[in-house]
Order: C-alpha cells, then structure tokens, then sequence
C-alpha cells in the first residue's frame, strides 16, 4: 500500500453504529477497510476455522445473523467471509455454504481458478434505518494444505 488509497485496514474495528444498548460490547470485525473519509464506512471480513466442508454452522451463522440483519456492514453493500479448511476440499465447502444459506455461490469471473465466490442477498433493513438492501458476499477458502505451503514469517 502507498498510504494515498483512501481506506487503511484495521484488525478488530468496532462496529459503533449497530452496537446495543449499554452494557453491551459493539460488534467487532476480524479486519475491515476503513473508509477515511467516513470512518463510520468499513468494509468488514470475517474468518472462521472450518475443520471440515459440512462443519459451517459458525460460518453461517455469522452471514445470517450479522451481515443480513445489517448488524454488520450496515454502511456497505459487501462484505467478505474467510474460511480456513483444515480438510478437504473447497468445492465441498462452497457447496455446504451454498445449501445452507440457500443461495448460488457464483466463482469470480475477475479471478479464474482461485478459491472464491460470490452471492447475492436481500437483507432485513431495520426500520428508519437506510442502510443497502442488496448485499453481496465474498466468501474465500484457504484450504490447510495451501496454509502449509506459506514460507515462515508470511503467515
């Protein structure tokens, strides 16, 4: 990054517009691309271990329950899911994902052959707020036999 890109990445941001009332903690993102214009603008990633492709309860539930209730990315139309597949195979973990959420995981087109999709949802918009209905969802696999391969002190 040169520093001129008009967003920084920030690991564990929290998510003050959609926090609850106190006592509670607000949301708090993996990572996100802080817009700086509008700091109140992130773009969030979440990433959750999947020991196997049917072992996405987590995963999904964070899609649901965070991203498609606007508790999360409230400001944005897409965010991104992360999943670290300790075995087998991506394929398999796209189609789990794809089932439960019952939605078309669409491969990017931008990038060939690389473990990622893409899918579509409407979300549940709290009342009085005017956040993007539509949401688009990124969702990446790292399988554990790639993780392997990263040289010591890339991880």
């Amino acid at each position: 990054m040169t520093g001129d890109e008009p967003f920084y990445p920030i690991h564990g941001p929290f998510e003050r517009e959609t926090m609850k009332a106190q006592p509670a903690q607000p949301p708090e993102y993996d990572i996100a691309f802080v817009l700086r214009a509008d700091e109140r603008i992130m773009w969030p990633i979440e990433a959750k271990v999947l020991e196997t492709p049917k072992a996405v309860a987590a995963y999904i539930k964070d899609v649901r329950d965070e991203f498609l209730t606007c508790r999360y990315a409230p400001f944005s139309n897409s965010g991104a899911m992360i999943g670290y597949l300790l075995s087998g195979t991506e394929d398999a973990a796209f189609d789990k994902i794809a089932e439960k959420l019952s939605c078309v995981l669409e491969p990017l087109v931008e990038h060939p052959g690389r473990p990622n999709r893409r899918s579509q949802h409407i979300r549940a918009v709290p009342t009085g707020k005017s956040y993007p209905v539509e949401f688009g969802c990124y969702h990446i696999i790292f399988a554990y036999r790639d993780l392997k391969r990263i040289p010591v002190g890339m991880s």
